[in-house]
């Protein structure tokens, strides 16, 4: 699902809400999420999942066409573990 999907069937689900609403509503909910991650925070929604943010060193990478080592900077990137709840819904047999 994409943003324009979620924005489409929450505005499906509640027909006393205008579409604008509902965009601007997805749209401070993922701002704040973002801005909670940037901060080094956590996320977590509970029977869904938690995200953070780890830290990658910085290592030697290859360039895939030549094979010549290319050093590749420090990063953070997102994390995401998923809720007990949603790994029982998904593995539900």
């Amino acid at each position: 699902m994409i943003k324009s999907e979620l924005i489409a069937k929450l505005a499906a689900e509640n027909p006393h809400l205008t579409q604008r609403d509902i965009e601007r509503v997805v749209g401070v909910v993922f701002g704040r999420m973002t801005e909670a991650l940037a901060r080094g925070g956590r996320v977590e929604l509970r029977g869904f999942g938690a995200f953070s943010v780890r830290s990658r060193p910085s290592r030697a990478g290859r360039n895939p066409r030549t094979g010549d080592p290319v050093p590749v900077k420090a990063k953070h990137v997102p994390f995401f573990k998923s809720g007990k709840e949603l790994r029982e819904r998904l593995n539900a047999d």
